[in-house]
């Protein structure tokens, strides 16, 4: 049982605190205490003090990418609950607490384009550059200008533009230097197309929406058609559906060099036959290929709903690995591994995990 909160100053502090509430996957034991900050100033209060005093630091936001052991977090869980969503013309500024699904609809009634395509993804607006956020043709490093963000290095708020996010990926310097970093708000160059979209880049949105790859939509029926295929997949949170009690996409799709693409076709051949190719997608960095983590998934055996256990892939999507209520961490992190395990003896093919684990990992 937690402690009743308590306020130091504006800032809600709880001790023994459960963190599984605040989590997509509903996993995880308690911190030992969890602060909830709702401005910048408290974000970084919090987080001096912490280092001031060498106690271990979580953030959460969203927290739709975390799986948090069983046991909990020895140390200080930082609840970011900033809030600020501030337009002008073109120009977007997001608080890093502010609901990344709720800015992206605020945006495209405002007859903006460049994140629509990224409808309905959950979490905060703070975390779309750690993972440089992207789905259907789009990703964020496309239209973030700036990131302001508290450097625990030195102590200073800092203001790092987009050339020096090192964004890739699935990836950026915050995301490769995880305890540097705190991210305050993310500020966004967007498109005034007419309330048209960008140009549709990925070819299931393009299919889903009877137009040619590079064709522009109405934004909002963009977006409504991300949706709609989002919510088909499990990918739009719903408490009542547990194909959504989930982070997303688990694995990464895996960027393979060249050779390793050929010994992985010749293993795909052998194992499905010499007419089968994968899904390939070259990405232009020194002949590297990225294919299809779901693809390998499913032709390695683990097929929508596989599992007899409390946690299970998700019935929609084999991506998703799902809580199907009464699941704990380490349930899960046992059919991540046998998935993984799975894939890499079918194929040579290691997944790597995408959520960020907390005192555990595979």
């Amino acid at each position: 049982m937690s402690d009743p909160p308590r306020s130091l100053g504006r800032v809600q502090e709880l001790h023994d605190a459960p963190l599984a509430p605040l989590t997509t996957f509903r996993l995880g034991g308690p911190a030992t205490r969890l602060v909830t900050a709702t401005t910048d100033d408290e974000v970084v209060a919090v987080v001096r003090e912490a280092d001031a005093t060498g106690t271990p630091l979580l953030l959460i936001g969203g927290g739709s990418n975390l799986v948090i052991g069983d046991k909990g977090f020895d140390g200080t869980a930082l609840r970011i609950a900033t809030q600020g969503f501030a337009l002008d013309g073109t120009r977007l500024e997001l608080a890093a607490g502010e609901v990344w699904s709720d800015a992206v609809a605020r945006t495209v009634e405002a007859g903006l384009a460049g994140i629509e395509c990224l409808a309905g993804i959950p979490g905060s607006a703070g975390a779309t550059p750690i993972q440089n956020v992207g789905a259907y043709g789009q990703e964020v490093s496309a239209t973030i200008t700036e990131v302001v963000a508290y450097d625990r290095r030195t102590g200073e708020t800092v203001t790092i533009p987009n050339a020096d996010c090192d964004f890739s990926y699935r990836h950026s310097r915050f995301k490769a230097d995880p305890h540097r970093f705190v991210v305050l708000r993310v500020r966004f160059a967007l498109e005034d197309a007419g309330g048209m979209s960008a140009p549709i880049k990925y070819a299931e949105t393009a299919r889903a929406l009877g137009v040619e790859p590079g064709d522009r939509v109405p934004a909002a029926t963009a977006r409504e058609t991300v949706l709609a295929l989002r919510a088909g997949k499990g990918m739009v949170l719903d408490p009542d559906d547990h194909d959504t009690w989930s982070a997303g996409s688990f694995f990464t799709n895996p960027i393979l060099e060249r050779e390793q693409y050929e010994e992985f076709l010749g293993r795909v051949r052998d194992r499905l036959g010499p007419d089968v190719t994968p899904p390939a997608f070259p990405t232009g960095d020194h002949g590297r290929v990225k294919t299809s983590a779901a693809w390998l998934i499913d032709k390695a055996g683990f097929t929508k709903g596989y599992g007899s256990g409390p946690a299970r892939i998700s019935t929609k999507h084999t991506l998703a690995l799902t809580n199907r209520g009464e699941a704990t961490t380490e349930d899960l992190l046992a059919l991540a591994r046998e998935v993984v395990a799975g894939v890499r003896d079918a194929f040579g093919v290691t997944l790597v995990n995408e959520p960020v684990t907390v005192g555990v990992s595979l």
